[in-house]
């Protein structure tokens, strides 16, 4: 495996932060951030993702997420390789943190790929996605008692985090075929971390 390209040989892959992104954007089709929350404190400068087609999961799409990667690995008509990116936080000390409603949010979309068969999943993203399946009753209550959360609602901001809450809803099974909501790529991102 090639330092510059860790995961290469992998269908799915995952990271967290800025600095995640910059290690698998290179050799993917799609990036996906994993942003349950918003962020704590100032926003950081916006990163530009030209090149890249990156789009952005929350706790209320990761079906849609994962419907909108099988339609554009069916226009490919080929493998089509994804990268799973936990966007994090920031630390008071500007450091990056990585954020545990963001690795559940990943594990989430991992999960919902596999379900549609696209499963050939690197270790790094194996482990997101068992952890959001040993925790997906749990979700809610887990991404409202975060870190992240925690301090938002120090700051006030108990809103920002109910209304992303009320976003996660159990999935129930289905023999019809959800609607898929617009998935639309983003050009820049404010990563926290």
């Amino acid at each position: 495996m090639s330092e510059s390209l860790p995961q290469q040989k992998y269908q799915v892959r995952f990271d967290v932060g800025l600095a995640g992104f910059r290690a698998l954007a290179g050799d993917a089709d799609v990036i996906i951030l994993a942003d349950a929350l918003p962020a704590i404190g100032d926003p950081a400068p916006a990163t530009p993702l030209d090149g890249h087609r990156v789009i952005v999961a929350d706790l209320g799409n990761p079906a849609h997420v994962a419907q909108w990667v099988l339609a554009r690995q069916t226009e490919k008509a080929d493998r089509f390789s994804v990268a799973v990116i936990a966007v994090g936080e920031r630390r008071r000390d500007g450091s990056p943190r990585p954020a545990v409603e963001d690795f559940l949010l990943a594990g989430e979309v991992i999960d919902e790929l596999s379900r549609l068969g696209i499963d050939h999943c690197s270790p790094e993203a194996a482990a997101p996605s068992a952890g959001f399946l040993g925790l997906r009753r749990a979700l809610r209550h887990l991404v409202s008692a975060s870190e992240t959360a925690v301090a938002l609602g120090a700051a006030g901001r108990g809103d920002d985090v109910r209304a992303a809450t009320d976003l996660a809803r159990p999935r129930v099974a289905t023999d019809a075929a959800p609607h898929p909501a617009a998935i639309v790529p983003v050009r820049e991102f404010r990563f926290p971390a």
